[in-house]
């Protein structure tokens, strides 16, 4: 017969967490002290009250188990005594089971049995499964034995659904590396030929675009250097709203995507043990693929937090960051998703700060991205460099860029997006090696808003030459690969983009990838000045050589300029004298591009990965 529970509406359910509660300290697993501290934890956030006491590790699964089935009147999960029908997880969905908690059982007596994890929250979608299955009965089950009993079932079903969740028109698994590499070859041949009938003519197109995209993107990153500077002037940089106080925080999952990771994973445990934010409001979720035995072993044998848990994404030909966050983001409990990589150190306040950011905005804010920062820059001239470079990106350009009202290309970490809209857009592209750039630009196309937050996450530079490179034509990929994709309908992007932020997008996107794959077309003219012959002398007026010279100078300088501001917000004023070294870093991102190009066309979707684990902390 059905439970008592099963029968009473919603509202009755109220007093529920306080009973199973009461029932724990009665059966002796739990103590009135340590209850009343676990009601003054659960008190600051939205947690119920059972993660809050799983949270600070008063009580254990089994123990929860008890005391829910002894409240409810509800049965026992058994796998021994219990058959797990999997046409009806079918007929539910299996990511609607994982999402919602539930676990479709056998059909005793006309009701089919329904194992959960969560009875405060069955009877909010037991209307929903009557409508599927009829009569439903209510069985009490851990978390940790439903997944195990679901996932060998259908873990192939979801890890095919977290390949394909982006709508086929906005995502890149369709593309052809067969179809671009002929439109490649084919410009390529129909350029040399250009070169080979009229070299001057050839080189004068290059040579017009080059200085096009230099002009956009030089006036673009000044323009949002000017506007961030104006904000700080006026005090309006701070990235924190004012506390809500009537607010409970809200529970924040982290997803933190690992592949290879020995040497950093006691050092990811410490570091998000160090964050500020309430038992049970904090969900770490940590993702690892199937056959990845050296993350899982190590995992194995670190002290992990009772918030911590480990999602194992099946394995596949596909194997992307992307893909493994869409899988684990089934089982994700918050309603705000975090994303952190494995080398990630972020500020002990991080989550709090973005929560209450998220409370005081409205909820066309779907995304805050944090600073980040690196921990090495002292490591060697390739490490400060790239500090320089992402100071001036995080800390000038990508704030001003949300100043000027313009689409924000993504961080791949430190983000935190708001679930209803993540899920709304389909997750992450997991065919995309960018999928945090492609996941701004759909954000700005579908009307949500990203923030930045001055709260700063220190990580670890890629500061040896060659990985730096394919870490960079792994990026640079992808941005054209995003391009391509998003400008299959120029028409569609620029109705739901506005001009402006149209405009914007081909300055940010095609002007950035131009730059770095015609950089040797610019270079070419500091020929002149000392004397060697270059395609254009005799061509073109020794005006327009002055002209260009003073533009490249002006370009030079704002670079510098840019980068010296950017480095002064860091406390780190030691790294002003190497911004100038910058114009010998960014060529390297000229070779960066051209194995980007090769990519697109012999492996699209295959990801390089960064070692980590190699340069540390200083404090650590």
């Amino acid at each position: 017969m059905q439970t008592a529970f099963a029968d009473k509406p919603i509202e009755s359910q109220r007093t529920l967490p306080d009973s199973v509660a009461q029932a724990l300290v009665e059966m002796g697993r739990l103590t009135t002290r340590d209850l009343g501290i676990a009601y003054e934890t659960a008190a600051a956030g939205d947690a119920r009250l059972a993660d809050v006491l799983l949270a600070m590790g008063l009580i254990q699964t089994d123990d929860l188990a008890q005391a829910q089935s002894a409240v409810t009147g509800a049965m026992l999960f058994s796998p021994s005594n219990h058959i797990i029908d999997i046409r009806l997880i079918d007929l539910l969905g299996a990511d609607a089971c994982v999402n919602l908690g539930i676990l479709p059982l056998n059909t005793p007596g006309g009701a089919t049995l329904i194992a959960t994890a969560r009875p405060e929250r069955f009877a909010a979608v037991r209307r929903w499964l009557a409508t599927k299955l009829g009569p439903v009965r209510m069985v009490i089950a851990t978390e940790p034995q439903m997944h195990a009993s679901l996932l060998p079932l259908r873990k192939r079903a979801l890890a095919r659904d977290a390949e394909t969740r982006v709508e086929a028109g906005e995502s890149c698994r369709g593309w052809s590396p067969q179809r671009f590499g002929w439109l490649f070859g084919g410009v390529m041949l129909a350029a040399l030929a250009l070169a080979v009938i009229a070299p001057v003519l050839a080189f004068s197109a290059l040579a017009i675009w080059a200085v096009i995209t230099l002009v956009a993107t030089t006036s673009l990153r000044t323009s949002a250097a000017i506007m961030q500077l104006r904000a700080r002037k006026r005090g309006e940089v701070g990235g924190g709203a004012d506390p809500v106080a009537t607010a409970r925080l809200p529970v924040v999952t982290l997803l933190v995507p690992l592949f290879r990771e020995r040497e950093i994973a006691a050092t990811l445990v410490r570091r998000l043990a160090a964050l500020d934010y309430p038992a049970g409001c904090l969900d770490i979720c940590l993702v690892v693929e199937e056959d990845d035995i050296t993350t899982q072993e190590t995992l194995a044998g670190a002290d992990l937090l009772p918030s911590m848990r480990q999602i194992v994404v099946p394995r596949a030909m596909l194997q992307t960051k992307p893909r493994a966050m869409n899988y684990a983001l089934d089982f994700a409990r918050g309603s705000i998703v975090g994303i952190y990589d494995a080398e990630d150190l972020p500020a002990p306040d991080q989550i709090r700060r973005v929560a209450e950011r998220f409370l005081a905005a409205g909820h066309d804010l779907a995304c805050v991205q944090a600073v980040l920062d690196f921990y090495n820059a002292e490591s060697n001239w390739l490490s400060r460099c790239f500090t320089v470079e992402y100071a001036t990106w995080f800390r000038i350009i990508l704030p001003g860029l949300e100043r000027l009202g313009l689409v924000v290309p993504l961080g791949g970490t430190s983000l935190f997006f708001r679930r209803a809209a993540l899920e709304a857009l389909g997750g992450w592209d997991a065919h995309n090696v960018t999928e945090d750039a492609d996941l701004g630009l759909r954000l700005a196309r579908h009307g949500y808003r990203t923030e930045l937050i001055s709260s700063v996450t220190q990580e670890e530079a890629n500061c040896r030459f060659w990985p730096w490179v394919k870490q960079r034509a792994r990026w640079l990929k992808g941005y054209a690969v995003t391009y391509a994709v998003h400008m299959r309908r120029p028409a569609r992007l620029f109705h739901q983009l506005g001009a402006w932020r149209f405009f914007g997008v081909q300055v940010v996107f095609l002007g950035t990838l131009s730059q770095f794959v015609l950089a040797p077309v610019l270079w070419s003219f500091w020929l002149v000045p000392i004397g060697l012959p270059h395609p254009l002398v005799g061509a073109a007026p020794w005006g327009l050589f002055i002209a260009l010279g003073a533009l490249f100078l002006l370009s030079e300088v704002l670079t510098v300029a840019i980068g010296c501001i950017a480095t002064a917000t860091t406390g780190r004023s030691w790294l002003i004298k190497w911004v100038p070294s910058l114009h010998f870093y960014f060529p390297l991102g000229a070779l960066a591009a051209y194995r980007g190009l090769l990519d697109m066309v012999v492996r699209p979707y295959y990801w390089d990965k960064t070692a980590h684990g190699i340069f540390h902390a200083p404090s650590e």
